[in-house]
């Protein structure tokens, strides 16, 4: 299974009101998306019922696999704006993209976690 060591990401978001904040914010949003890409997946049962119940059949992104994240916020005398998401989209493609380099076999299924890349 891969394993994200280090994650640079850049964020534009107009007028750094609180730049410590604004890195929580990605970091977190990093780990979200990390966690989807690599662990994410609801199974059916036979009678459509789903498996997981809780936290403890469903897999998400721990603490310690928590890579190190450097934010760079870009300087901008543009208006503020919000910083919820951005840092959850990129990180998906990334990781696949970056797999298929280390590997060269591009990723097919997700999550990754699942054994179904090769």
């Amino acid at each position: 299974m891969p394993k994200v060591h280090k994650v640079w990401c850049a964020v534009d978001c107009g007028v750094a009101v609180n730049p410590n904040i604004i890195r929580a914010q990605m970091e977190g949003g990093i780990g979200y998306g990390l966690g989807a890409i690599l662990f994410d997946s609801i199974d059916l049962g036979d009678n459509g019922a789903v498996r997981q119940s809780n936290f403890h059949d469903y897999r998400s992104l721990r603490i310690n696999e928590m890579p190190d994240v450097e934010v760079a916020i870009i300087a901008s005398s543009e208006a503020p704006t919000g910083v919820g998401e951005p840092g959850v989209p990129p990180i998906g493609p990334a990781v696949a993209n970056a797999w298929r380099r280390l590997t060269g076999q591009p990723v097919q299924r997700l999550p990754l976690a699942s054994g179904l890349v090769a």
